[in-house]
Formats: C-alpha cells, sequence, structure tokens
C-alpha cells in the first residue's frame, strides 16, 4: 500500500480472545476508548507495510477492551493480528484547541531558553500524572556536558512559546539545570 501520509501508532493487538476472532487491544490514547472513534485503522507488524482494517466490534473487557476485525471470524485467523501495531491516520484526528499540541508535534523540536542558548531538541515526552516532561538531548558541543534535559511541559512558566512552523519551544529554563 502506498500513502502519503503513514499512520501514527496509538495501540497495538494483544492476545487473541476466544474462538469467533476477537482480540485483545490496547490503546496508547489518553482516554483509551477514543482509539473506537478514529476510522480507518491501520495494522502492521514491526519492519511490514500497513494495511488498512476494519473493526466490526468492539467491547471493553476486564480492565481493557476486546475488538472483532471485519471478516476473521475465527481464532486461527486473529492470531495473524497478534502483537501487532494498530495505527491511525493524523487527518483523521480531532482538531485541537489554540496552543495545545500533540506529543508527535513536539518531537524533535528545537529547545531555545529565554537568553537565547539551544537546550537541545525534544527526543521524547514522559507522563508524570501532574504534567507532561519534555525530554531534550542536548547538541554534541553543550557546554555544561547535559546528557539529557527534563523540563516540565507547564505554559506560562517554563514553556513561553510553541512555535510549529520554525520548530521552536522557547523556554525558561537555566541551561545548567
Amino acid at each position: 500500500m502506498t500513502m502519503k501520509e503513514q499512520p501514527e501508532v496509538m495501540g497495538r493487538f494483544g492476545a487473541v480472545y476466544g474462538i469467533k476472532g476477537w482480540l485483545k487491544v490496547f490503546s496508547e490514547t489518553e482516554n483509551p476508548e477514543n482509539l473506537f472513534t478514529y476510522s480507518p485503522w491501520f495494522y502492521r507488524h514491526k519492519g511490514e507495510e500497513w494495511q488498512e482494517i476494519k473493526v466490526e466490534n468492539y467491547r471493553r473487557h476486564s480492565d481493557g477492551f476486546i475488538a472483532k476485525i471485519d471478516g476473521i471470524n475465527v481464532r486461527e485467523e486473529a492470531q495473524a493480528f497478534t502483537g501487532a501495531e494498530i495505527g491511525i491516520l493524523g487527518s483523521s484526528l480531532p482538531p485541537l484547541p489554540e496552543n495545545v499540541f500533540r506529543w508527535r508535534d513536539l518531537i524533535g523540536l528545537k529547545v531555545v531558553n529565554l537568553q537565547d542558548f539551544c537546550l537541545g531538541h525534544v527526543t521524547s515526552l514522559m507522563d508524570i500524572g501532574s504534567n507532561d516532561v519534555l525530554v531534550v538531548k542536548p547538541e554534541l558541543n553543550d557546554a555544561y556536558e547535559m546528557k539529557e534535559r527534563l523540563i516540565p511541559y507547564v505554559s506560562g512558566q517554563y514553556i513561553i512559546k510553541v512555535d510549529l512552523e520554525n520548530k521552536v519551544i522557547l523556554v525558561d529554563w537555566e541551561p545548567d539545570f
């Protein structure tokens, strides 16, 4: 399958459930049930191409979800999906309010402080409960010899401005912290 926009991983399939082709689903969305509101779904095993699938039905099960893929009716057919990633096109996600960003939009952005010192680039984010935290990998020539910086994502206090167009996050953060 050739497509311009590549799906983003939003979950994965777990073990087969029952004998009628149902699978456990592990959602990576903020509200796990939201995964089932997006369409179409794509799946892939590591290193393979994305393939479109349709979810016929889903329901809560224990502390998670199970789903039935359209056309998959027996356990043996469902086993082919075990461990596969579930992807959603970014264009099928709802728009966000102004100054609210998805993690995927922040990865790779340059982080600069108020003194115009480049602190590095965002490599990932962490959810620590009270707020998200930017994981920033410094430049190779960082004068402070930092391995990484953890900057709380608190708008107005530490995060001054996110400029997606110029791929820069302006922060109020000291380079030696």
